[in-house]
C-alpha cells in the first residue's frame, strides 16, 4: 500500500468577532489539514496544530521535507515513518513545528490503516473502554474591554454554557492577577454545582500564578491550567504541591522525551496531550502510556477542526480508566463553544457535537466509521483554502 502523494490544507476564514487569551487576540480562524493517498485508492485526514503562519510553515515541512522521506513507503508501516521522518529531523528540531508537521502526517496513516481494514481508529489501538464521552465546554475568551464588561459577560456566558447540557465549563484568564480573580469569582457564581476551570495560557510567574491558585482553591476550581511558562517545570511542581486546585498543562509539549520530564518532575495532576501537536496517534499512545505509568489522569487538549475532534474521540474511547474500579475516573472531551465552521461544517456527515451534549446528558458518541470514521467534504475545503 504505497504512499503516492501527501498534500496540505490550509483553510481560512475570518472570524465574526476578534477574540483572545492571555498572549493575543485573533481576528481568523485557521486549520491545516493534511491528506495522504496510497496506490490503492485509499485516502487518509490528519491535522496539524498550529494557527495562521504557523500552519503555512507546517504546510512546507509537510510537503517539501516529510513528503519526499516517505513518497513509496508502506502506509500500514506508521511506526517505520515516524522515526524516519523523527530521526532525520532530530538535529533541527526534536520539538515545534516538524513535530506538529509530523503529527498530521502520522493522524492520516492511521485512517488509512483504519479504512484498509475496516475498522475504527479505537479498534486498531485495542478497542473502546466506552462508547460515548462527557463533554466540556469552553468560551469566555478576552476581548478589548473593560474588567467590569468581562465580569458580566463571562457570567453569562459560562451560565449558557451549562445551560447548553455542558458537563463543565472553562475559562480563560490574563487581564492580571488581581482582575482575574474577579472573573474567576463571576463564573464560580454562576455555574452553581457544576465543574468550571480556568486556562492562563502560561501569563503568570509563580507568584502570581499562587495569588489566583489560592483564591481558586477557595472557588472550588477543578483545575488550573497552564499557569505558567511550560519551561518552569519547577514552578509547576512547586503550585501543585502548594495549591488544592488540579494543575493540569502539557499542550506544549512534544514527543515522548519532554513528557517524561514533566511525568517525572511530579508537576502535574491532570495531563493534557495535543495530539496534532506532540507527533500525532503514534506518539500520543506512548505519551498516555507514560502518564499512565506515573498514575497521572489524562484530558486531552482539543483546538481545531472536526479532524482534530474525531481523533480525539478515538483515543478518548481507546483510553483506559486510571485507575479503575466500579467508578472511575473517566476523560472529557474539550469543545470550543465559539463559532468554528471547520469544525460544524467541514465534514459531509458532521458530527453535530452540540447537538448531542444537547441531546445525551452532556455526552458525545464515539464515531464507529473506518478509520476516523468521519469525512471532509471537498468542496467545503476548495471554499476556504489559502495555499
Amino acid at each position: 500500500m504505497k504512499i503516492t502523494a501527501i498534500r496540505s490544507h490550509v483553510l481560512q476564514c475570518d472570524m465574526p468577532e476578534e477574540l483572545g487569551y492571555s498572549q493575543q487576540y485573533y481576528a481568523k480562524r485557521t486549520a491545516h489539514l493534511v491528506e495522504v493517498t496510497t496506490e490503492d485508492g485509499l485516502t487518509g485526514w490528519g491535522e496539524c496544530f498550529g494557527p495562521g503562519n504557523v500552519a503555512l510553515a507546517n504546510k512546507t515541512i509537510v510537503e517539501r521535507v516529510i513528503a519526499p522521506m516517505v513518497l513509496g513507503m508502506d502506509a500500514l508501516d506508521r511506526d517505520v515513518i515516524w522515526h524516519k521522518v523523527y530521526n532525520l529531523l532530530r538535529d533541527h528540531g526534536q520539538k515545534g513545528m516538524p513535530i506538529q508537521a509530523l503529527s498530521g502526517v502520522d493522524i492520516a496513516l492511521w485512517d488509512i490503516a483504519g479504512k484498509a481494514g475496516g475498522l475504527p481508529v479505537h479498534k486498531l489501538i485495542g478497542g473502546a473502554h466506552r462508547t460515548d464521552v462527557p463533554a466540556y465546554g469552553y468560551g469566555m475568551m478576552l476581548k478589548r474591554e473593560s474588567v467590569a464588561d468581562h465580569v458580566a459577560r463571562f457570567r453569562d456566558e459560562a451560565a449558557a454554557i451549562i445551560g447548553m447540557g455542558f458537563t463543565a465549563t472553562k475559562m480563560k484568564t490574563g487581564l492580571g492577577p488581581r482582575a482575574d480573580v474577579q472573573l474567576c469569582a463571576a463564573v464560580a457564581a454562576s455555574v452553581g454545582d457544576a465543574r468550571f476551570m480556568v486556562d492562563a495560557n502560561h501569563c503568570y510567574t509563580t507568584s502570581d500564578a499562587f495569588y489566583v491558585g489560592r483564591a481558586l482553591d477557595e472557588m472550588g476550581a477543578y483545575w488550573f491550567e497552564e499557569p505558567v511558562a511550560p519551561e518552569d517545570l519547577d514552578g509547576y511542581r512547586e503550585l501543585r504541591a502548594g495549591l488544592k486546585t488540579n494543575i493540569s498543562g502539557g499542550e506544549a509539549e512534544f514527543a515522548r522525551w519532554g513528557w517524561r520530564s514533566i511525568l517525572e518532575n511530579r508537576g502535574l495532576d491532570i495531563a493534557q496531550p495535543e495530539v496534532c501537536a506532540l507527533g500525532g496517534i503514534t506518539e500520543y499512545l506512548r505519551v498516555l502510556a507514560l502518564a499512565h505509568a506515573h498514575f497521572t489522569p489524562v484530558i486531552n487538549h482539543v483546538w481545531g477542526s472536526a479532524v482534530a475532534v474525531a481523533t480525539n474521540l478515538q483515543l478518548l474511547a481507546a483510553m483506559p480508566p486510571m485507575p479503575g474500579g466500579l467508578h472511575p475516573w473517566e476523560p472529557m472531551l474539550e469543545f470550543d463553544t465559539t463559532e468554528n465552521r471547520f469544525r460544524d461544517h467541514l465534514l459531509t456527515e458532521p458530527l453535530d457535537i452540540q447537538g448531542q451534549v444537547a441531546r445525551n446528558g452532556g455526552r458525545v458518541a464515539v464515531p464507529t466509521g473506518p478509520g476516523l470514521g468521519v469525512e471532509p467534504d471537498p468542496e467545503f475545503i476548495a471554499r476556504y483554502e489559502i495555499s
